[in-house]
């Protein structure tokens, strides 16, 4: 079943290529939406696709790219699912 999540990760997410990590693994998983840094240092990372590969997904935003030290992964999975046309970092 296609779902649409919203996910919060903190920690040290922000310049240490977090966003450009996250789209890749999308894309790889086929999972659509977007990464984004917050101003209260998080990112913001909005994922659409099958919920099996959403929680694939889920699993490689815990552990991050290499310079990265993710201290929490808050998940909201939202009522209604959102179609986007790729993956994109904003």
């Amino acid at each position: 079943m296609d779902r649409t999540a919203c996910v919060l990760v903190s920690g040290r997410v922000q310049a240490v290529g977090y966003r450009m990590f996250t789209r890749r693994c999308a894309n790889d998983l086929g999972i659509t939406g977007f990464a984004q840094n917050l101003p209260d240092g998080r990112v913001k990372v909005v994922a659409s696709g099958p919920e099996r590969r959403i929680d694939e997904l889920l699993g490689k935003l815990r552990r991050g790219p290499r310079f990265a030290a993710v201290r929490n992964v808050e998940i909201r999975w939202l009522d209604n699912y959102t179609s986007f046309p790729r993956f994109d970092i904003k």
